[in-house]
């Protein structure tokens, strides 16, 4: 297989820097980009429950635990647009470097076919950035695996090096064994690919090992593959948004031109020259390598869509309420990330092959303009993931309030209840726009918060135990201090939420702020905090 050259290495990195600045622009500004799961904070204390939570399930294990060591570095802000930067470069330079082109276009198109791509945007807009440092560590996981199939040296320390980046969610960490077990077996070398395997199974040792030592409920409620099916997003319906890489279950993290008539239309035609080019992928692969790759996509997409196939969504029903763990199949739409890998890389070697053509007839203007418009089209068909989303991403600044609510539970014993009591909150000063509850992650404390989530009208119920009592509590009409929680943050202005103050009788209150108000539960051991 041709090596890039240092041209096209350069062009890659110029290319990558590009689409990071026109992406990210919003970000120049100063603050925190607050987008549902996506919550940074100014410095998140380390705590135990970083890496093994009693109560809840390990699904941002060792993520937060990460974050969190960063921030001891760097402030949060920087540690966000740090993660955000790494998703964009490594996933336009990685694509660009694996896809086994003959002309330094074909890069170009495979890198900017796998960056700019409605699973990234959407992924972007619900937060899950974690999951996207998988999306875009993938390319360098499959060129480490061909290296180690080809014995090249330091193939082990690479594919580490690759592997850890997508190990830091559940969901990463399953896709990179997935890829490794798929992608390294060969009839000699056998011993050096389960070692392989063995050293990614490794990596993903912290959420595993959470996930054993965890008392939450690892089976979760069936109503959830319904609400996390995925969706359709313009007439191809559910299967055809999931064939453009898009098609996640929140209407509200989809860019607007997922609407568009024509952009089914663009998926036929990408499609269509990733069929044309993977001729040329088997060619210029090690023999067999792109059918496994191509055999690891199917299974892929076959996730994605097992919520909206035909009897598929009684079957993952049963299997979620009954299997510890199958939850993560639940939001199948994760799963795409090798398919949407394949298809970039298909279609820059169809349009290699159909600029052939044109050359042949039309010289090498023809050839131009061919490779020209197959670098165009994903930015024409998804112009809005230009400039955060279409404004969508935005940083904004923590009111003074929080500061000073951590100041005073800091070294303070007891947990915290924030309420409203929900998971998520829309502020006034985030723009209305909807993130996950920041009071775990800004204070030093125990914060419990509700995880039962709400798409649309349905209730998913979380796992959390500890959780699901006080929600009962509180639903009887008993006060706060029936839960047994020593401190109450109530976050007054959270999405236009109040909080009946029938419920905070015989609390002492500690701090009143515009936005948030803290208070203490003499029953728990009143310490004289003010």
């Amino acid at each position: 297989m041709r090596r890039s050259t240092l041209r096209e290495r350069s062009l890659l990195v110029g290319l990558g820097l590009a689409v990071t600045l026109l992406v990210l622009a919003p970000l120049a500004a100063p603050g925190y980009v607050l987008s549902y799961d996506m919550v940074f904070v100014p410095h998140q204390p380390w705590r135990t429950e970083l890496v093994a939570p009693s109560d809840s399930l390990p699904r941002a294990v060792p993520l937060d635990a990460v974050v969190s060591l960063a921030s001891q570095l760097v402030p949060g802000w920087l540690v966000q647009r740090l993660a955000l930067v790494a998703v964009l470069l490594l996933a336009t330079i990685g694509a660009g470097l694996l896809v086994p082109a003959r002309h330094p276009a074909t890069r170009l198109v495979a890198a900017l076919g796998y960056a700019w791509t409605p699973y990234l945007a959407e992924r972007l807009l619900i937060g899950h950035w974690g999951l996207l440092l998988a999306y875009a560590s993938l390319p360098w996981l499959v060129a480490a695996v061909i290296r180690l199939r080809e014995g090249g040296r330091w193939s082990l320390p690479l594919l580490a090096l690759a592997a850890a980046p997508a190990a830091v969610t559940p969901t990463g960490g399953l896709i990179a064994l997935a890829t490794t077990a798929v992608l390294a077996p060969r009839r000699a070398g056998g011993r050096v690919a389960a070692f392989a395997v063995g050293l990614v199974l490794l990596l993903n040792a912290p959420w595993l090992v959470a996930a054993a030592l965890t008392r939450a409920d690892a089976r979760t409620d069936p109503d959830g593959v319904a609400a996390f099916a995925a969706r359709a997003e313009n007439w191809s319906g559910a299967l055809g948004a999931l064939a453009g890489t898009g098609g996640i279950w929140n209407a509200q993290t989809t860019p607007t031109s997922r609407s568009s008539p024509l952009a089914p239309v663009a998926t036929a035609v990408v499609l269509a020259l990733a069929v044309y080019g993977y001729r040329r992928l088997r060619r210029r692969w090690p023999v067999g390598f792109a059918d496994r790759l191509a055999g690891l996509a199917a299974g892929g997409f076959l996730a994605a869509a097992l919520g909206v196939l035909p009897g598929a969504g009684a079957l993952l029903e049963w299997l979620v309420a009954a299997v510890p763990g199958a939850g993560v199949l639940r939001d199948g739409q994760k799963f795409l990330v090798p398919y949407a890998l394949l298809v970039a890389l298909g279609a820059a070697l169809g349009a290699e092959r159909l600029a052939a053509v044109a050359a042949g007839r039309a010289g090498r203007v023809g050839a131009g303009a061919v490779l020209a418009g197959a670098l165009a089209l994903p930015v024409v068909v998804l112009p809005d993931l230009a400039f955060g989303v279409a404004g969508r991403l935005r940083p904004v600044s923590y009111p003074a309030d929080w500061d000073a609510v951590a100041a005073r539970l800091d070294g303070q014993p007891g947990e915290v209840l924030s309420l409203p009591f929900g998971s998520y909150r829309a502020y006034r000063w985030n723009g209305g726009r909807t993130a996950l509850d920041p009071l775990p992650r800004y204070v030093d404390a125990d914060v419990l918060v509700d995880d039962t989530l709400w798409v649309g009208t349905t209730e998913v119920s979380g796992e959390n135990r500890r959780a699901a009592e006080v929600r009962r509590v509180l639903a009887s009409g008993a006060p706060v201090t029936a839960t047994g929680a020593r401190w109450v943050v109530v976050q007054r202005l959270a999405g236009g939420h109040r909080v009946d103050p029938a419920v905070l009788v015989g609390l002492r209150e500690v701090y009143a702020g515009e936005e948030l108000t803290l208070y203490e539960n003499p029953a728990k051991g009143g310490s004289g905090v003010s």
